[in-house]
This record gives C-alpha cells, sequence and structure tokens, in this order.
C-alpha cells in the first residue's frame, strides 16, 4: 500500500480515485484524469462552496503512476479536531463513485482501514490488519472487500495474499457489484455518513458578536476563513500577539454587530497583495469550464446574472475554485491571510449600510448545543454500541426482561473456545442453540486436574523444587531418613467426581451450603428423570450420593449474585455490567428504593 506520510500527518485522511480501466497511453489516461477533476468538483461544488472545514478542503490532483500504484487523482486532508470533516469526505467519495462508476476510490487515515475498524463488530473472520491491505475499495456507490479464496475455482480468480492495486480494479471492473461488502458492514459505516448533505446545517451555530467592519465583509463573501482564523488565535504565540497591539488591519473603533483578534494574526503573517493575483488566478482554461459546470449543475439558483444574490454565489465559488481547483494544482493559491486582504482590496463596504443589516440579523442560537445532559449521553451512547432498539419505558422494560438471558449467555460464553487472542462473547443467545455436554467438560477437566494417583499437585511441584536447592549431605540424610520410616498412603482420587463428593463432604458441616439457593429434588419415575435437560442431571447429580445435601440450583445462584453486584455498582461501571454488556445483556434501570 502506498504511504503519503500519513504517519508525519496527524489527523488526516487520504483518498484515491482510480480508473477501473486504465488507458495504455500515459499522456492519454493523464488528460481524462484530470477531466474527471473538473467533472467531480463542478458535481460537488453547490456542497463544497458553503462547507466549513476545520483544516485543509477536500481537494483532488494528478498523481503519475509510481512502482505498482496507478495513475490516479487523489488528495489528502487534516481533519484536526472535526472527526466530522472526515465522515463527510466518505460521503463524497461514495457519492462519486456512485456519479463515476468507472472510478474505484479508496480511503484509509492515520488508523489505517478506519472503515474497517468502525465495522470491527461484523467483520469476517479471515479479515485481518494483516490481510486488508487494498481489500477495500468503494465502487459504484457501494462498499466493497475483495475476500479470500474458499474452493479451489476460487483459487484461480482470487489472489491468495493480499492483492495489489491493478489487481484489485481488474476483479472490480469484470464483477462489477460482485464484491459488495455484507449488509451489517455497509449498515455500520453508512451510519456514519447518513442525513448528508442536509447534515451539514446542524454543524453550523450561530452567534452574535462585534466585529471590525472589514471583517464582516470578509466573512459575507468567504464565511469559510472563521475557521482559520479561529485556529490562528487558538495556536498563537507572543510574537502573534504583537499585530494585535495596534489592530494595523482591522482598526477596533469600526466594529459593528455582526453573525477576532485571529483575522489580525493571520493578515499579519503574509504579504502584501498582488494587483493581478486574483486576474492571474481566475485567467485560466479551467475556471471557464469550472464556471459552466457550475451552471449546469444549478448553482445560481435561478437568480439574474449581475444580482446581488448571484454575485455573492458568484465570489464563493471564485474563492472555492482557488483555493479547492488551484490550489493543488500550483503554487498560485493565496494562504487565508492573503485571501483576507486581497477581498478587503476588492470590496468596497460603508459602515452605514453595515450597521443597518444588524437590525436584520437571523437569531442567534441558544447554548444548550453546548451542554449534554447524563441520560442524553447514555442515549448516544447505546446508539453508538447499537442498542437503543428498545420502546419500553423503564416499568415496561422491566416487567418484560427475561432473566434467562444472562444464563443463556453466560453458558454461551463458557461454551465458547478461547485462543491467544482473547475470548469471543456472544452478542446474542439466539445466533445458537446453546448446549452443555458434561462427559466432555469432565473429561476436559480430568485431563487438566489428572486422572492418576501419580500425577503431582501444586504442592508436590513445590516439593520437588525445594529438593532441588538441597546439597548433596542433606539430600542423603532425607533419603536414610526415608528408608527408616514407613509413610501411610492416602489413597488418591481417581476422577473429578470423586474430588467433588469429597469437597461436598468437608462442606456439608459448615456453613457455606447456607449461601446458596437450593432447590427441591424432583422425585419421580425413570422417564421423568430422563426428560430433564442436561443442566440439570449435572446440578442433580452434584452431591446425589450425600442425602443429606440438596441440588444447588446454579442459574438462580448465577443471576442473583450477578443481580446483588450490579446493585452495589449503583449505576457506576463495574465488573458485573461490563461482563454482562460485553456479552450483549443490557439490565434495566433498578427502580427498587432497597438494595437487593
Amino acid at each position: 500500500m502506498e504511504k503519503l506520510n500519513l504517519a508525519a500527518t496527524e489527523d488526516a485522511v487520504q483518498y484515491r480515485l482510480f480508473l477501473t480501466h486504465e488507458p495504455e497511453d500515459p499522456a492519454h489516461c493523464q488528460k481524462i484524469l484530470q477531466q474527471y477533476i473538473e467533472r467531480i468538483l463542478a458535481h460537488l461544488a453547490p456542497m463544497l462552496v458553503s462547507y466549513i472545514w476545520q483544516s485543509q478542503p477536500f481537494n483532488l490532483k494528478y498523481k503519475p503512476a509510481k512502482e505498482h500504484i496507478p495513475a490516479h487523482i487523489g488528495g489528502l486532508t487534516k481533519f484536526g479536531d472535526n472527526i466530522e470533516d472526515e465522515w463527510f469526505i466518505v460521503y463524497l467519495i461514495k457519492e462519486i463513485t456512485k456519479e463515476f462508476p468507472e472510478l474505484a476510490a479508496r480511503v484509509d487515515d492515520n488508523d489505517g482501514e478506519f472503515l474497517l475498524i468502525e465495522a470491527a463488530d461484523f467483520l469476517p473472520k479471515w479479515l485481518n490488519p494483516e490481510n486488508s491491505c487494498n481489500r477495500v475499495f468503494f465502487h459504484c456507490g457501494e462498499l466493497c472487500i475483495i475476500p479470500l479464496p474458499k474452493t479451489p475455482e476460487e483459487e484461480t480468480l482470487l489472489p491468495a495474499t493480499s492483492p495489489t492495486i491493478p489487481q484489485a480494479l481488474k476483479l472490480l471492473s469484470a464483477h462489477s457489484g460482485g464484491f459488495v461488502a455484507a449488509k451489517s458492514i455497509r449498515t455500520a459505516v453508512y451510519k456514519r455518513i447518513n442525513g448528508y448533505p442536509e447534515r451539514i446545517q446542524t454543524f453550523l451555530h450561530r452567534a452574535h458578536c462585534y466585529l471590525p467592519a472589514g471583517i464582516a465583509a470578509v466573512l459575507k463573501q468567504c464565511p469559510a476563513l472563521v475557521s482559520a482564523a479561529v485556529q490562528a488565535f487558538y495556536l498563537r504565540d507572543p510574537i502573534d500577539l504583537k499585530a494585535c497591539r495596534i489592530f494595523k488591519i482591522f482598526p477596533p473603533d469600526t466594529r459593528i454587530m455582526t453573525s477576532a483578534h485571529g483575522f489580525e494574526i493571520l493578515c499579519s503573517k503574509c504579504r502584501s497583495p498582488s494587483d493581478d493575483s486574483k486576474e492571474h488566478t481566475l485567467n485560466v482554461p479551467l475556471w471557464d469550464t469550472f464556471l459552466n459546470s457550475l451552471k449546469k449543475n444549478n448553482y445560481f439558483k435561478g437568480e439574474l446574472e449581475g444580482s446581488v444574490q448571484y454575485l455573492n454565489l458568484l465570489h464563493r465559488a471564485e474563492n472555492y475554485f482557488r483555493h479547492t481547483v488551484i490550489s493543488p494544482q500550483s503554487s498560485v493559491a493565496d494562504s487565508p491571510g492573503e485571501e483576507i486582504l486581497n477581498i478587503l482590496k476588492a470590496t468596497s463596504f460603508n459602515l452605514e449600510d453595515l450597521g443597518k443589516e444588524t437590525t436584520s440579523l437571523p437569531p442567534e442560537d441558544d447554548d444548550s448545543w453546548l451542554e449534554i445532559s447524563p441520560d442524553t449521553l447514555d442515549q448516544i451512547l447505546k446508539e453508538a454500541a447499537g442498542t437503543n432498539k428498545s420502546t419500553y419505558t423503564s416499568d415496561e422494560e422491566e416487567q418484560n426482561y427475561d432473566l434467562s438471558q444472562i444464563t443463556e449467555n453466560m453458558k454461551a460464553f463458557i461454551s465458547k473456545i478461547s485462543t491467544h487472542e482473547g475470548a469471543e462473547m456472544p452478542w446474542s443467545s439466539a445466533e445458537a442453540s446453546v448446549t452443555f455436554d458434561v462427559d466432555s467438560f469432565t473429561n476436559a477437566l480430568d485431563k487438566i486436574l489428572g486422572a492418576n494417583s501419580e500425577e503431582l499437585d501444586s504442592d508436590d511441584l513445590e516439593e520437588e523444587e525445594e529438593f532441588e536447592f538441597l546439597d548433596s549431605d542433606e539430600e542423603s540424610e532425607l533419603k536414610a531418613e526415608s528408608h527408616g520410616e514407613t509413610v501411610s498412603q492416602i489413597e488418591t482420587p481417581g476422577s473429578l467426581r470423586s474430588y467433588m463428593d469429597e469437597m461436598d463432604s468437608e462442606l456439608a458441616s459448615t456453613n457455606i451450603g447456607k449461601s446458596f439457593t437450593s432447590r427441591p429434588k424432583v422425585v419421580g419415575s425413570g422417564k421423568g428423570s430422563s426428560s430433564q435437560d442436561p443442566d440439570s442431571d449435572f446440578e442433580d447429580n452434584i452431591g446425589s450420593e450425600d442425602t443429606d445435601l440438596a441440588p444447588v440450583d446454579i442459574d438462580l445462584n448465577l443471576v442473583t449474585n450477578l443481580l446483588e453486584s450490579y446493585n452495589a455498582q449503583a449505576g457506576l461501571a463495574g465488573p458485573a455490567s461490563n461482563l454482562l454488556q460485553s456479552m450483549g445483556v443490557h439490565l434495566p434501570e433498578n427502580t427498587d428504593k432497597k438494595s437487593h
């Protein structure tokens, strides 16, 4: 996989778009890809022009072939603290491959295949970080995963190791739609991008504040510059603050109410704008093609050419074109500070007119979006975990809750075989029937504990280690003493059942049995006894040789102890809730005032 220095750029996402049918002529391939840049950016312009990026915008530029990476178009965007920028780019890539099905795209970030990380709970067993390279693509608007071969016939089609990008593109082209990821995987990923592009407005919040008139004029033409100004103020140093002592660019006596010191800092770091910077940027054939594409996509929304609204949209499109289209292709693009100075130089504003606009400002948002209650946080966490499916109230949920789910999930967990990678938690008891084979369980423990009397227990091992450290004289003395004495041999039990019977006999005279809940033993015919499930047989056989011992209800004791531990947590995180939630069991809130 190509490494685009993501390790040196934190919080960055890279995206690459490939032709599924690459022309043999490199010059012709470059021409086609350059045309796709124009078509893609023109198609996305209505969304991107008004979008405020945290750090860097979405951008595309041509990249020639390199080693095993074919020629493609792509970009690298630093999203900083706003993770939504990254997922918005995922949405854009998905829409691009949907609009242009002859393209296939890959997206990754500093964490690698973050799309697979998002759907980690639903991935197939064979897919892991070691073999996931170049397997995940967007094609025809869908998330695709190239699988491993399962049959000899598939081995001739699918690579057994991680495919190269040309191999993956050839497979996607020949079998379009054949590698679409499972529905559960796509649902987990698409959940993060549902609601776009309307969702963009939910991340915008309006506040009224006093700003210099120049800043008000700048933000009116290019609202996205507020992000650069905030970042400049947030990352300021003592040298930057020197520019804020005199406010050379934005004098405070011209301030008005509108919907910063950061703008002054940005302008202090840049050179004076040249007279022909804007004209040179727009005096390229690409701008004419871009503008015509905007008109075809109804970007101007039917506004008359030359009207105030038309000019505002045109200025925003020009700013977007310089920063997003021209910036990746050349060094002509301006820095945010230069852009501010260019806007100030080309824009004339009247303080009286700006003051009149303060009377018609839209209402500002309240501060409630900054606050989050514990209940809202729980709701968000449940939605993120996919457990917010219950429509019951707390009382109804408690009445309809089935405690047998706890025992079933615990048995399913015990029946799982753990590996060096850890134990697998069963998420739903409905996925498979729960069985418990008493004989195989007993045999497994016999192998662990040892079925022969010659097996050494832990005490024997400790004594053996002590003998290894004795010197020769002490060892000979012990051997002499052992010959003169007759050591009585105690018969060692030969099976797990014998151990358990002796343990029950020893505990019968203590009060330990009172800590368990027993159930009445069922007395019936042989047919009645044989109809019981294996779990009941296993419980009844414990201590069956001693008539004074009542059978223990293992399920009841398990549930009782877990509920007591859960209740003792008083709503906080603890071992009981962590264990139950890891197995997919979510208990309703305890509405009783008295503890159990």
